[in-house]
């Protein structure tokens, strides 16, 4: 006591050894203290990967079966009137399984709700029987249980749209069979192929028994009329091969509310269909680096994140699909997320997507500022709200004019102005004494806490601001009202960082809401927005081993739970900081792991919860780190943009190709100069326009 007396009074003191070990003690408890901070202000330390799959010449990805059993996973995929959930595995004797969940959007139950649409699930037993000179072919697990059979051994299995299935039988060695699964384009119908080639040097017959099956579902309970799924087999008979020959055989599974009329299906035509489809996806905003990985699974986020439109009595409606969400919209994974890429993309039916999901938003503004719902559901006639209001005012509004602006049409952007206007008026209505926008909770909807205001419903309004600012000059609106959303944001901004800045774990960035102590992955948001005050702590804590997992961003630290969202919008926010060598190096790992690890080949929803589906809309997010990330490519007007690009420093060159944006179609690319500038040279109308700015600068461009 009288050596702490002594202190305060600042008097000269000559330390003893009880003194000593005081100090020491002190000490040694102070580093203990700050030991798990100087832990954590490490980076995350990436782990090696071992590639299941491997890119292909066509674009596509294989995986040769060589060993590494047991192995299982899941992918999705979507056309207009149906998507195909098919879960496969192999076990450790190389047995395989095949399962199909077949969804069918616009069929709907009673009562109206998220999740009233039908599904069916279809398993490997329940197929036609196939047999190869007499002898019956089974593909499940159960091969080899019944003397008689033949084995069917799965040589690779490939995905590019369409989940393609190689397989030899043995004991003996009669076909090759090649066996695709996929989703038809327009119709309420998944289609199974299978293509026999006789592999030996005598003829062999093949055949396929004839299946129709029909469930038809409780008329009571059915939305309209009883709703009839049926599985039938394609070209079922007897077919003798000679060597080298092949022939195919299909099964489809299908809905109808008209099940007497006749089934006509061309498995080749609808196979063809959907060639095309994803050829017309992946053929305009195409992405040119040196990295291959990179440029793949560009292309693949591309597929999943277009694929999942469906056509609705309401018109197009992009729907994240996962086995729960069809024919339905959420102010998040559509109107924030998708649809600002969508006007990029080039895609005429995601830009009819977005333009009817605005819509439908617009219908529920009202003069008293009643939340608009989170959802609209079962085709438009229903809604969801169970959360409360998660900040999808805000949501709405930054992706309305972000899409608005970048699309470039101002025929839709005067459509979509008044919803705009409505939604910030609403968030300025929201704003707490400290200035920053409140609601009952986030886009979690209550999985964590969130408090009364958190950090990406107000940087999301911040960056709403500012694009509408730039909307509302396009559209000649009253300066006045311009520029009070100019100087909104500029107070916003300032009441972000009162309010939400601080030390949390050791790093200097933000708390997620005002009590909270623990380091959150949204914390990220600000990046995105052009908030960089709090950079360098944000990205440093993004990429402490708190936050960062093998799996990307946990939702909390020191929890196992992962949404790739968060990871998505990190990812873009660290490149838009200026961070580019830190952002490439976890970048290239996540892509790797989603792409080439083992469960490919899309970015996910979720871990626990989901079984990491591969929901849609985090496709879009992955580009969306390129187009607005490595490019930064921010809309000013409907033919104007800010060029911020990151070339990271091992890359000469990088270009985004064929992008449909702004009222035109042009080519951008980014290339290293001699003299260590940037060179961005911007091809549209047949004409070229190079611009040179340094290193991390930005360029207005005018289309």
């Amino acid at each position: 006591m009288e050596f702490l007396i002594k202190i305060m009074n600042h008097r000269p003191i000559k330390p003893n050894n009880e003194m000593r070990i005081i100090i020491h003690k002190a000490l040694l408890g102070f580093l203990i203290f700050l030991l798990p901070y100087t832990l954590y202000a490490q980076p995350y330390v990436l782990p090696q990967q071992t590639d299941r799959w491997a890119i292909q010449s066509d674009g596509s990805i294989k995986w040769i079966i060589n060993g590494r059993l047991p192995h299982a996973d899941h992918i999705e995929m979507s056309g207009e009137k149906v998507s195909v959930w098919v879960q496969y595995a192999l076990d450790s004797a190389g047995r395989s399984s095949v399962s199909r969940t077949v969804v069918f959007p616009t069929f709907r139950m009673l009562p109206d709700a998220t999740r009233s649409h039908i599904d069916y699930t279809f398993v490997d037993n329940e197929l036609p029987r196939f047999f190869i000179n007499g002898r019956q072919l089974k593909t499940d697990l159960a091969v080899g249980k019944k003397s008689g059979n033949l084995t069917y051994n799965i040589q690779s299995i490939s995905h590019k749209g369409i989940m393609r299935i190689e397989a030899t039988t043995s004991n003996p060695a009669l076909v090759k069979i090649e066996r695709s699964i996929f989703p038809s384009v327009d119709k309420p119908m998944a289609i199974e192929k299978f293509v026999f080639t006789n592999i030996t040097d005598k003829p062999v017959n093949i055949s396929m028994e004839y299946l129709r099956r029909e469930v038809r579902t409780d008329s009571m309970q059915s939305k309209v009329r009883p709703h009839t799924v049926i599985m039938g087999s394609v070209g079922d008979g007897s077919r003798i091969l000679q060597p080298g020959g092949h022939t195919a055989f299909a099964v489809y599974y299908m809905a109808t509310d008209f099940p007497a009329r006749p089934v006509t299906v061309n498995a080749d035509a609808e196979e063809k269909a959907r060639e095309k489809r994803i050829k017309t996806i992946l053929s305009p905003l195409q992405l040119r680096t040196p990295d291959t990985l990179l440029n793949t699974e560009f292309k693949f986020a591309k597929i999943r994140g277009t694929e999942s439109i469906y056509k609705t009595k309401v018109g197009y409606m992009h729907g994240p699909g996962g086995l729960a969400y069809y024919a339905a919209i959420w102010a998040n994974d559509q109107a924030e997320y998708t649809y600002p890429f969508y006007a990029f993309l080039g895609d005429s039916i995601g830009n009819l997507a977005a333009m009817t999901s605005y819509r439908l938003f617009a219908r529920y503004m009202n003069p008293e500022y009643r939340p608009i719902p989170s959802s609209i559901v079962a085709e438009g006639d229903a809604t969801w709200q169970g959360a409360g209001d998660r900040g999808d005012q805000a949501m709405i509004a930054y992706g309305a004019s972000r899409f608005a602006l970048a699309y470039g049409k101002p025929d839709s952007a005067k459509v979509l102005w008044p919803l705009i206007t409505w939604c910030l008026e609403y968030c300025h209505r929201k704003l707490n004494d400290q200035g920053v926008v409140t609601s009952d909770h986030d886009e979690l909807e209550g999985r964590f806490p969130s408090g009364k205001a958190n950090i990406p419903t107000s940087s999301l309004y911040y960056g709403a601001l500012l694009s509408a600012a730039n909307l509302g000059k396009q559209l000649h609106q009253p300066k006045a009202q311009t520029d009070a959303y100019l100087k909104q944001a500029a107070i916003l901004k300032v009441n972000i960082e009162k309010y939400f800045g601080g030390n949390v774990e050791g790093f200097e960035t933000y708390k997620y809401y005002e009590t909270n102590d623990v380091l959150r992955a949204w914390i990220c948001v600000p990046l995105t927005m052009g908030i960089l005050n709090r950079a360098e702590g944000t990205v440093n804590a993004l990429f402490s081993p708190r936050l960062w997992t093998a799996d990307g961003l946990a939702t909390e630290a020191g929890k196992e739970t992962f949404w790739d969202r968060s990871t998505l919008y990190a990812l873009r926010g660290v490149f838009q900081a200026g961070e580019t060598e830190r952002a490439m190096d976890y970048l290239r790992y996540y892509s790797r792991r989603r792409l080439l690890g083992e469960h490919v080949p899309y970015p996910v929803e979720a871990y626990p919860e989901g079984n990491q589906r591969h929901l849609s809309a985090e496709g879009a997010l992955y580009c969306r780190i390129f187009v607005e990330g490595v490019f930064g490519i921010l809309p000013t007007g409907f033919n104007s943009f800010n060029c911020t690009p990151r070339l990271p420093k091992e890359w000469n060159e990088m270009a985004l190709d064929n992008i449909h944006s702004f009222g035109s179609v042009f080519d951008l690319k980014v290339s290293r100069m001699n003299d260590g500038k940037l060179n961005i040279s911007i091809t549209c109308h047949g004409k070229t326009i190079n611009y040179k700015i340094n290193d991390g600068g930005t360029q207005m461009v005018a289309l």
